[in-house]
């Protein structure tokens, strides 16, 4: 029996990639799994079922990721692209270029801190600072905001709900004074501002309509309603009417399911809605104004 030496490298680390590495080792040679990805995986990393079983897709790989990282013959060299190869069969050497990522591999846990509070891919705010001027329709109302809430402990979230409720979004030059005044990074206000579905950081109407949209509701004719407002508002979903009275929306459930289909206006909740209910809701808010 011939002695088996030297080693083998699989050039991409999809599921097929990965099969034929742990197959070469199982054999007694030494493999390096190459992908020019970050990590292995493929593109069946990304799907949920797989044709023709219709099998969970990640329920077939996630053996073989197990295996491999195990695996005291395999090694795994991600970020990679072939640089050269050379020599003859059975011979070859290849060259390979590896991208750096700024971190030390043998150290890392995969918490993604690193990602968090990065100083490049989180840059939002210029490195030159200019002092920024709030808009005389905004000046008065945010600085008594920001003046009632400053010294309190974590006064972020009231400012920004002050702000959105006092002008029913969060202006985008108002939300870099809040950054200047108050100290907090602009990149750390705006996650928090596209977090909550109760901010804007557009212009809403005067009364946001949501339409729930969650499983009772729909199938009790929710979507018949989204059409039915949109109809009579002339506007489609996520839009707002030219008056800046209303904002149409969706959302997945507001806890009525005993109501459905049901929607909120406001804080006003009307159920067991149809569909010739909507002119008379309307038209009550715009007497409202």
């Amino acid at each position: 029996m011939t002695e088996k030496v030297g080693a083998v490298a699989v050039l991409g680390g999809g599921i097929s990639g990965m099969q034929a590495a742990l197959d070469l080792a199982e054999s007694g040679l030494k493999v390096y799994l190459v992908d020019n990805k970050p990590s292995i995986g493929g593109v069946m990393a990304q799907l949920d079922k797989t044709f023709p079983t219709n099998d969970c897709a990640m329920c077939t790989m996630a053996p073989r990721l197990v295996e491999i990282g195990r695996h005291k013959d395999i090694e795994i060299i991600t970020l990679s692209d072939i640089e050269k190869i050379e020599g003859e069969a059975g011979n070859f050497k290849v060259i390979l270029n590896k991208k750096p990522r700024y971190l030390n591999e043998e150290k890392c846990t995969g918490c993604g801190t690193c990602i968090t509070n990065c100083p490049t891919r989180n840059k939002v705010q210029p490195l030159e600072k200019t002092k920024v001027e709030l808009e005389p329709q905004y000046e008065e109302k945010v600085l008594e905001i920001i003046k009632i809430n400053k010294d309190r402990e974590g006064p972020l979230m009231a400012i920004l709900q002050q702000i959105n409720s006092a002008f029913n979004y969060l202006p985008e030059n108002v939300l870099k004074y809040v950054s200047q005044e108050v100290g907090y990074p602009l990149s750390h206000i705006l996650m928090i501002a596209t977090f909550y579905s109760s901010f804007s950081l557009v212009p809403r109407g005067k009364h946001v309509i949501n339409v729930c949209m969650g499983t009772a509701c729909y199938v009790k004719g929710s979507e018949r309603l989204m059409e039915r407002l949109s109809d009579v508002l002339e506007i489609k979903e996520n839009e707002t009417t030219p008056d800046m009275l209303f904002t149409l929306k969706s959302v997945r459930c507001i806890g009525c399911c005993g109501l459905a289909p049901a929607a909120m206006i406001g804080d006003n909740v009307y159920g067991k809605l149809s569909t010739k209910d909507i002119p008379g809701i309307i038209e009550k808010y715009k007497t409202m104004g």
